[in-house]
Order: C-alpha cells, then structure tokens, then sequence
C-alpha cells in the first residue's frame, strides 16, 4: 500500500491492550492524532484474555469449592460432590467475552485509528505494518510507545518440549482438567494456578527454584502461604534446580536437585509457570535505535527509550509486570510525547513509592511500598510492627486466621514507609494503607483513624499503634 497523508500521526502505539489503550486515550486528550497498532487475533491485551480477569473468574469458582469443603466449621452441612469444571470454564468465557467486547469498542470507537497487523521499525520514525490480509502498510509518526506485554518464558530444559507442558493460558480454557499436576514456578501465576488446581480437587506439587515462594516479597509472607499450601495437602519444594523431564505412558515425571540429593516428582500434567518475558521479537528495534537490557527495552524514569521520541510502557520495559503500573507508565508516556511535540521537555517522571502488588492465593498476599529489605537498603532509620489475624476479632469469628498485617515506618518522621498483608481480603486490605501512603501519613496519624468495628480493616489500627508509641 502507498503512504498517504492519513499514514502519518503525531503519536503511534504499537499494542492495544491495557496500556496501550491507556496511551492512545491519553494522548488524543492531548490533542494528538494517534494511531494504534495491533495484529492480534484478538483484542483485549493480556489481563483480560488471559491473565487478570480468566484467572480471578476461575479463582471465584475454586473459593466457592473451598468454602464447601470447609462448611462443617460453622455448622453448616454440605457436601461438595464434584466442579464441572466446564461450567467454570463457561462463566468465565461469558465474562471475559463482556469485558473484551467492551474493550474491542472502546478501540474502535473513532477517536483514533485503528491498524489491524504486525508492526515492525524501519527506521526511528516509521513502521512497517504487516496488515491481517497479508498487505503491507508503512507507518510514520512524530512520537512512538511501545506496548506488546509479554509471552511465556520458557526454559531450556531438557525433555520439557516434548512433554507439551501446560501453561496459564491453557489452564485458563481447560474444559476438562487432569487429576494431578507438577507447578513449575512460585511466582503469582504459579501460586494462583496451583491455588485454583488444589481448590478444585486437584493433586498438586509446586517446585520453585528459589529459597522461597514469591521472590523479591518478604520471606515471612511467602512462608505463611507455604504453611497453608502443605496444610491442604501441597507438595512445595524450594531452593530446587531443574534437570529434566520425562514423559511415561500416563503420567510425567519431573526431575530436580535439593540440598544436594536429585529427586523425581510425578503427575498427569506439567503446568510451566516460570515467568515471562517481553514480547519484542519481530519489531526490528535495532532498526530504531532502541536499545534492549536484560530482556527489556531500556527506559528513563519519564519512560523514554534510548531514542528519546519513542517510548515505552508495560511489560516490555519493566519486572513490576502488573496492569495498573503498566497503564500509569503508558499514561506518563503519551503526556510526555505530548510535551516534546510541543518542543517542551519530557519531564513526568513515573513513581514507584506506592507500588501496589497483590496474589489471589488463599490465604492471599498483597504490599504496597517498601519491603524490609527496602527500607533496610534506604538508609533510612525504620522500624516494623506486626499484627496476627489470629487475635483479631472479625478474622476470628470468619474463620480465617491465617496471616498477619505489617507496617512499615520511619523511626524519625513516623511517616508509614511500606505495608503488607498475608491473610484474608488482602488484596482488598492492602489499599487502606496505600491511601494513607498516599497522603503520607505517619503511623501517629493512622492509629487515630477511626475505623468501623467489627471490621478485618481495623487490624492495622494495632501495628499503626505500637510505631506511634515507639
């Protein structure tokens, strides 16, 4: 196809999911004309085809199985004859076809133009765009973002191709689900598909390379879901090393070093959750001048690549791989787009002091700011309080005492520094400390919050109280 006038915009996204949206939204309200680029079979971007909204649909489905099988606590006599595990997969399909329906709207609603196909650089201002009928069309714009997310990581290891592992993906539109399973991985996802697997009656293994569950969290969060995983009858091994893996007749067996000594694990399926990486084959980067670091585009805090008139945001450019990051990094960008169009300097710069993070386990786990090996890293004097949900009155009399919450303060100001939670509703609990974060309000300041009673809230109103009084 010949270059016309309509082929060039102020601002070009390459991505329509979150955070690609995010930008192109953003910067029409800047005045930009925009185009969005997206060669996807479907639209919608990862969180809602296949990662936040089918995962926490089939997560729904496994809690409910949960509270069935644990009904006989509270006097309640039921009995949790089996899931039709195709009726879950029917839910979510009806949900996530609303949810993706919507967002294919919002793309094509005219604000911007819409180009259906693969993108490539060809220079540091213009695309090449493979279209979805096989025609080629060259794109060029003033200013760039780069937002395809991310894909599976798979590892070398050997026999893993041949066992056809499951992934995520798979898990996610399953109708039928095998009776056991090995998880490879201890990250979010693992935990979220092993959590969902075991709650839905599945046998389930989980072996994660690293010294513990969730790595980069505090290791007395990770070590409470642990407990839990064993307590319904999860294998977990940790600190492991991979070696192989092998397919028998019926069943698939996993071979792994620990302290030393090679063990083999079994079971119907292997499900391959270890990680993912960015999504940047294909887009001729180099062609651009876009440098790439550790798997990931380079950029500035005001996300800038190395090319300072191309941006990028999400998961190809960072390891905080979580959609509200990626949509505050993708709104950032196409203001600052906006600001160099306008011979102004790219001066929004994203902050990560609120960073939010949270894991649909049960019990679930959620922080927001510093760990306490952060803090410990920031020179700044700090101290942590703790609070068991244990000793908590509305845990208590909901049955769910797994866990604790933590607050993090700096031992001069007062000011709260971080917080997190293993436990009930964590997600949900998470965000009271990250709105008084976001004010920055000091534990003294907390503490006098009123919070409603009974509530599984005003368990941070007791480690607030202990900072407040050193």
């Amino acid at each position: 196809m010949s270059k016309t006038q309509e082929d060039s915009f102020d601002f070009a996204v390459i991505g329509g999911g979150s955070a690609g949206y995010a930008a192109a939204r953003t910067a029409v309200a800047e005045g930009l004309s925009t185009a969005v680029i997206d060669g996807a079979e479907e639209l919608g971007g990862l969180c809602i085809l296949r990662g936040c909204m089918p995962s926490k649909a089939l997560i729904a489905s496994a809690n409910a199985a949960l509270a069935v099988r644990r009904a006989g606590e509270f006097g309640v006599h039921a009995g949790l004859k089996h899931v039709d595990t195709a009726e879950v997969r029917k839910r979510k399909r009806a949900l996530i076809a609303d949810f993706a329906g919507y967002r294919q709207e919002q793309l094509a609603d005219g604000r911007f133009t819409l180009v259906r196909g693969t993108a490539a650089f060809t220079d540091a201002h213009t695309l090449e765009v493979r279209l979805r009928d096989g025609a080629i069309r060259h794109i060029q714009a003033k200013a760039f973002l780069i937002a395809t997310g991310s894909g599976i990581s798979v590892p070398d290891l050997p026999g893993l191709a041949d066992a056809k592992p499951w992934t995520s993906d798979t898990v996610l539109d399953a109708a039928e689900i095998p009776d056991s399973f090995i998880v490879l991985g201890g990250g979010a996802i693992a935990l979220e598909m092993a959590h969902y697997l075991e709650g839905i009656g599945r046998e389930v293994t989980v072996i994660q390379r690293g010294r513990q569950l969730l790595t980069g969290m505090d290791p007395d969060l990770a070590a409470v879901v642990e407990k839990s995983f064993r307590h319904r009858g999860m294998r977990v091994h940790t600190g492991t090393a991979l070696v192989s893996v092998s397919t028998g007749h019926s069943r698939k067996s996993v071979t792994y070093t620990k302290d030393g000594e090679e063990h083999t694990a079994h079971a119907a399926e292997i499900l391959l959750a270890l990680g993912r990486r960015p999504a940047i084959e294909g887009l001729a980067l180099e062609s651009a001048g876009v440098f790439v670091e550790h798997r990931h585009v380079a950029v500035t805090p005001a996300q800038q690549t190395a090319v300072p008139h191309i941006f990028a945001a999400g998961d190809v450019c960072g390891e905080i791989e979580v959609v509200h990051i990626a949509i505050q990094q993708a709104e950032i960008a196409a203001r600052n787009a906006a600001r160099l169009l306008r011979g102004e300097k790219a001066s929004e710069c994203m902050d990560y002091r609120l960073k939010l993070y949270g894991v649909y386990t049960r019990p679930q786990v959620a922080a927001v700011g510093m760990n306490e090996a952060e803090a410990a890293a920031s020179g700044r004097p700090w101290k942590a309080a703790v609070y068991p949900f244990d000793d908590h009155g509305k845990s208590m009399v909901e049955g769910e005492t797994e866990g604790f919450v933590k607050l993090i303060a700096d031992t001069d100001t007062g000011e709260i520094l971080g917080a997190s939670v293993v436990g009930p509703e964590a997600v949900e609990l998470i965000h009271t400390a990250a709105a008084a974060m976001h004010f920055r309000s000091t534990a003294k300041d907390f503490a006098r919050m009123p919070f409603y009673h009974p509530t599984l809230s005003e368990i941070w109103s007791y480690p607030a109280e202990d900072l407040a009084n050193g």
